[in-house]
């Protein structure tokens, strides 16, 4: 029955990363883009956390961590470059 509900939850997040991906690719705005990257990478770790649960294995678990760490970021530098126009600050007075 627990497989049932996983193999469900998997093609719905699947569906969720399509609509998303049509999202960054049409996008309004650039921010809305950036939301959207930032929702498939949280979809992306939620397949990923209900492949392992399927398998039966806790070998992805080190991959979801390196997923959220490279997704939260990729959302902080993005939002730094669209509020700022630079990612990294250099001062020269130093």
């Amino acid at each position: 029955m627990i497989l049932t509900a996983v193999k469900i939850a998997i093609f719905c997040m699947a569906i969720s990363i399509l609509v998303l991906i049509y999202r960054v690719i049409k996008g309004p705005s650039v921010p809305d883009r950036v939301v959207a990257l930032d929702a498939i990478g949280v979809n992306l770790i939620a397949i990923i956390g209900l492949v392992s649960i399927f398998l039966n294995t806790s070998a992805f678990l080190e991959v979801i961590l390196l997923l959220g760490i490279l997704s939260f970021i990729g959302t902080a530098s993005f939002s730094k470059y669209l509020e700022k126009g630079v990612v990294f600050d250099r001062d020269r007075d130093l």
